[in-house]
């Protein structure tokens, strides 16, 4: 199959970056677009069968009746697949999304769009993507605690609801992720999908231990951590003033004397993370903000077809 040309990836606003996307319109239109693009890819992809794998099988699992396994996808993949039945393919899904004070933040204001724009155009985009698979999805925006409940269900309806409720959100506030994550977690009555979408500038331990905890109870989570390139590296020269987004506390600092430090802190956090949520099988994936939203969707399309 022949590379993408140019006016290929104009067509495919997965793959546009933020600041392209931003220009296109409002919330609800550029997810459609982002989603429609996405899967006229993966309908293009010269892995035939993506499409199939996401919708209609899932990882094989030790019990499973060798006589639903997909022995094509088997010679395709080297992986094993198990052929769903209707009933099972569905499931229900929780969009959990960070909209404390920090998500407001953007390295390159004007050309970067900030880390809650970021956020609330993947959570809608996942969103529409999983209800166009038939699934149920709900939406609880959090800081301090949730700051909004939409039950699951699916529908043209409630897709319409859905997005509504994602784009009215605006950052504010501190944030503990610990006991929204408890609270979210004594609402859902059965097993399903928990997607939490966070730059993760909180409390780790009492995160990781609520984010466990759903994984304990049988929920598939997945971790969106969001970065800004400007909070993975330190640019500038001189003193510069730092100030919380959250709690306006000020400090200022020799930028050239702590840029070192600070990119060591922000890769021993990203570590941290992976190694306290990995083991207890919670999915942790850091985010670019400033890269297309493509690649994100695959691995949560990836993450829902494990269910």
């Amino acid at each position: 199959m022949p590379p993408e040309t140019s006016n290929a990836r104009t067509r495919r606003p997965d793959l546009l970056g933020p600041a392209e996307l931003a220009a296109l319109g409002g919330l609800e239109l550029v997810a459609t677009k982002v989603v429609d693009g996405f899967l006229l890819g993966l309908h293009r992809s010269p892995r035939r069968g993506l499409s199939a794998e996401f919708a209609e099988l899932r990882a094989y699992r030790p019990g499973d009746d060798l006589r639903h396994v997909d022995w094509r996808m088997v010679g395709r993949s080297d992986r094993f697949y198990v052929k769903q039945f209707e009933e099972d393919t569905h499931l229900g899904a929780y969009l959990l999304l960070d909209v404390s004070g920090s998500m407001g933040w953007s390295s390159q204001p004007g050309a970067l769009p900030s880390k809650l724009w970021y956020g609330q155009l993947l959570t809608a985009a996942m969103g529409l993507l999983l209800i166009r698979q038939g699934d149920r999805v709900g939406f609880a925006p959090f800081d301090q605690g949730v700051r909004d409940w939409l039950p699951a269900r699916g529908g043209r309806r409630h897709q319409a609801e859905l997005l509504r409720r994602v784009a009215e959100q605006e950052a504010r506030g501190e944030t503990e992720a610990g006991e929204p994550v408890r609270e979210v977690a004594l609402r859902l009555r059965r097993p399903g999908m928990v997607i939490l979408v966070s730059d993760l500038l909180l409390d780790a331990e009492t995160t990781a231990r609520a984010l466990r905890y759903l994984s304990h109870r049988g929920h598939q989570v997945l971790v969106l951590h969001l970065l800004d390139p400007g909070e993975r590296e330190l640019s500038g020269t001189g003193t510069r003033l730092f100030k919380d987004p959250e709690t306006g506390q000020e400090l200022r600092v020799s930028v050239p004397e702590i840029r070192a430090a600070y990119r060591d802190a922000v890769e021993g956090a990203i570590r941290s993370w992976r190694a306290a949520l990995r083991p207890s099988g919670v999915d942790y994936h850091l985010v670019d903000t400033s890269r297309p939203f493509g690649p994100t969707l695959r691995h949560v399309l990836r993450a829902r077809a494990r269910r």
